[in-house]
Formats: structure tokens, sequence, C-alpha cells
């Protein structure tokens, strides 16, 4: 079970680097439910993940995540990742696009149920994220 888990999130982040939602679903649950507050204002509801992951990679191309490490328990794996991209495109919650780069480490908790991800939380380097792209810090 644990490594089939962790092949599911290994999948998952294949997926989003090479830009293809439509094999999302093979890797995340209809309703899962993503914690990770990239950009305030993020739906934390059943589903919701998939369209944050479309904003996601329609301000970011490219977006890549390459894999460090995976670390599975029970229902639980744990990938630190690095993630880097160019923010090109426009999201509603973001700054105009900069046309910058970036590059940050971050750690990813998933929860796993039937082979598929039902919950994400995140934590990033988010000032190095602000700094690298140019952005205002959020105010509150």
């Amino acid at each position: 079970m644990v490594d089939d888990n962790k092949r599911a999130v290994r999948g998952f982040f294949e997926a989003v680097s090479d830009r293809r939602l439509e094999d999302l679903p093979r890797f995340m649950a209809h309703d899962v439910v993503d914690h990770n507050k990239i950009i305030h204002g993020e739906a934390d509801e059943p589903g919701a993940a998939f369209e944050g992951l479309r904003q996601q990679l329609a301000a970011f191309d490219p977006l890549t995540v390459r894999v460090d490490e995976l670390i599975g328990e029970g229902d639980r794996v744990v990938a630190r990742v690095t993630q880097r991209g160019v923010h090109g495109g426009t999201h509603p919650r973001m700054p105009e696009p900069t046309g910058r780069s970036f590059e940050v480490e971050a750690i990813w908790i998933f929860t796993m149920a039937g082979g598929r991800i039902t919950e994400i939380r995140a934590v990033s380097d988010r000032l190095g994220f602000f700094l690298q792209l140019g952005w205002d810090w959020p105010q509150g």
C-alpha cells in the first residue's frame, strides 16, 4: 500500500510538471481537499484543488516539481520537492505577471485512500518565492 501511494504522489507531480491536467483524476480523489494556501482566498472545499492547480499552471509556465524525497507510512506520503517556474500568466489572486523565475523548496503532506490523494497540505519558502518574483509581502 505505501509503495502504491508513493507511486501515485510521484505520478501527481509528473502530471503537474507535464501540464497534464486531464491525468489528475488518476491521482486525486474527486473530492480532494487542498489545505495549501499559496495565495490568499483559495477555496478550501472538496474538489477545489483541480481548479487551483489549473490556475497555478496558467500563471506559471513552465512550472516543474522535482521530487527530492518521498516518505510513506500508513495512509500518508510526505514529499520534499523543488518547485521551479516562471510567472508569465495571469491568476485571479496574483499580481500582474512579472516574467521572473523562481526556485523554492517545499514539503507536501498527502493523505491517501484507494490509491488516490484525498487531502493535501504543504509548506514552502514563501518569502523566497515572493522575493524572487518581485511581489510585495501580503499585509493581512
